[in-house]
């Protein structure tokens, strides 16, 4: 796959980025929820709504900023974001009220989750064609790996230093690291980098749609419905994960433990995700996606002892390696790679969106007295009507080929 030397640089520039998008990623940040809520004396509730707010306004702002991939060379695009999540990494370890609470998961957010993933598998949907699978899985390696050592590491950091302490560590590994990678990497990346190889993918030369175009199109909300219920799903577990442990009664390290198997298990998956989606095309595997996360959700449900918590991050860590790739490819395969940018900047948007949106309900839902339990259930209902959709549509979700 690797066929040249700008392929292999590349590929280390998307593994990295998407390792450093950890830092804006649910499962990062709600590590630090038990020291933020104590420090700042607010509730479950509380943390979520102002996580919730914060998020789906970085949403609105990243359809804007993400669009900007398709207008700059790339090594200036990731240079403006590395300093973004610079500035966010050191303002939040500053944060000492419920305002500047908001600004600083704001700003997480955006440069973090939103950007830095954007760029990433942006430019690698972009210059790969035929091995765009293979590269995706490869890159997204990078948040696989910060999910394998982050919580693990981060838990044991905070029983010796502050919370605010580490972010400043951070924010320093952020600034003399990132700028010597793109610099390395990417300097000579431009839109015509492409790889040199005839897509079998499809049959002919696909069209390229411009978002307003996209807007428009009905298969797009249909993937979309999918594709949003993980990151729903995913997130309320992770921000809410010491409501878990109380709820369950499950040892202080149990879920930070299981994020063990959750990463394995996504590299384990994103191994095979990539080829199968080179060979058979992301749109025939999109309907299996969500079916692990159902059975997360169905553990969730049933199983109270210690040891169902390795198997709900287990069954996540699938779903989550198959959608890493596949929310990537299938918008490449659908509706091309031209005006991927602004494409893949909205349903990014669309994504951080459904992580706000999942925060909120899960906390709404936990204020109210309900239990884990019941937001399992939920959670199940929605996996189980987009997947049938899906089935029932999949016909529909072809691209549009032109002569």
């Amino acid at each position: 796959m690797l066929n040249n030397k700008l392929s292999f640089k590349i590929i280390i520039f998307g593994f990295i980025f998407t390792f450093f998008s950890s830092f804006g990623q649910s499962f990062f940040i709600g590590l630090f929820n038990s020291s933020i809520r104590l420090d700042l004396n607010i509730s479950h509730g509380q943390f979520g709504t102002i996580y919730a707010f914060a998020t789906l306004i970085s949403s609105f702002i990243l359809i804007w900023l993400g669009k900007k991939i398709d207008d700059f060379k790339l090594i200036y695009f990731s240079l403006f974001v590395i300093l973004l999540l610079f500035f966010a990494s050191i303002f939040f370890s500053f944060i000492n009220s419920i305002y500047l609470l908001f600004i600083g998961i704001f700003f997480l957010r955006l440069s973090g989750q939103g950007l830095m993933a954007h760029t990433a598998s942006t430019s690698i949907s972009r210059y790969f064609d035929r091995n765009r699978g293979k590269a995706l899985s490869i890159t997204w390696l990078g948040l696989s790996l910060a999910e394998f050592i982050m919580p693990v590491t981060i838990v044991f950091f905070l029983s010796i230093y502050s919370w605010r302490s580490i972010w400043l560590s951070i924010a320093l590994l952020i600034i003399l690291f990132l700028p010597l990678l793109s610099f390395f990497t990417i300097k000579k990346i431009t839109f015509l980098s492409r790889e040199k190889e005839n897509s079998i993918q499809t049959k002919g030369n696909i069209k390229n749609w411009t978002r307003k175009e996209v807007l428009f199109d009905l298969k797009f909300y249909l993937i979309s419905l999918s594709m949003l219920a993980l990151p729903t799903i995913n997130t309320g577990v992770f921000v809410y994960q010491s409501f878990i442990l109380e709820s369950k009664q499950w040892g202080e390290f149990v879920i930070a433990q299981s994020f063990m198997i959750y990463a394995i298990l996504s590299v384990v998956t994103l191994f095979f995700s990539g080829p199968m989606v080179d060979k058979f095309t992301s749109r025939k595997i999109l309907p299996f996606m969500n079916i692990p996360s159902l059975f997360a959700m169905l553990i969730l449900f049933y199983f109270d002892n210690y040891i169902s918590s390795y198997f709900l991050l287990g069954f996540m860590g699938i779903s989550n390696g198959l959608a890493n790739v596949l929310m990537s490819s299938t918008w490449a395969e659908i509706y091309g790679v031209k005006y991927l940018g602004s494409i893949k900047a909205l349903t990014a948007s669309m994504m951080v969106f459904s992580t706000a949106f999942g925060t909120a309900i899960f906390g709404v839902i936990i204020d109210y007295g309900y239990p884990i339990e019941f937001i399992a259930m939920v959670s199940c209902s929605y996996i189980i009507i987009a997947t049938i959709l899906i089935i029932i549509f999949k016909r529909n979700i072809e691209p549009v080929l032109i002569k």
